[in-house]
């Protein structure tokens, strides 16, 4: 994919986005939204876009867990792609929020590999 992401995300993060959609929508339709995304091909997105789509602010960089994915960034180490679901209004990240933020800080016209359902 490239240097700083994984091809396909990582078997974690469906449970992750899983845990969080829940807070969104009932148990049975996050865990459907989550198969539905372990089977959709990984496109690419700009960072910039997907946080404008999110309507969410940009974490600081001092956020730990952003540190940490720059950190890992820095070290070479891949990270994986983020999760996407389009909401009704806005788009949902089910999982990776503090990777799209820690990319922003690398370029905001980063490409970010993502799933979207």
């Amino acid at each position: 994919m490239s240097k700083i992401w994984l091809a396909n995300p990582e078997a974690h993060d469906f449970p992750a986005a899983v845990d969080y959609l829940e807070l969104l929508m009932p148990l049975q339709e996050a865990t459907a939204v989550a198969e539905q995304l372990k089977k959709v091909k990984t496109q690419i997105k700009k960072a910039k876009d997907i946080l404008r789509a999110y309507e969410l602010p940009l974490l600081p960089k001092e956020n730990k867990h952003v540190m940490a994915n720059l950190k890992k960034f820095k070290n070479g180490k891949k990270l994986s792609p983020l999760l996407l679901v389009r909401g009704n209004s806005k788009l949902i990240i089910a999982d990776g929020y503090h990777r799209i933020c820690a990319s922003y800080y690398l370029s905001e016209d980063l490409e970010v590999p993502c799933r979207l359902v």
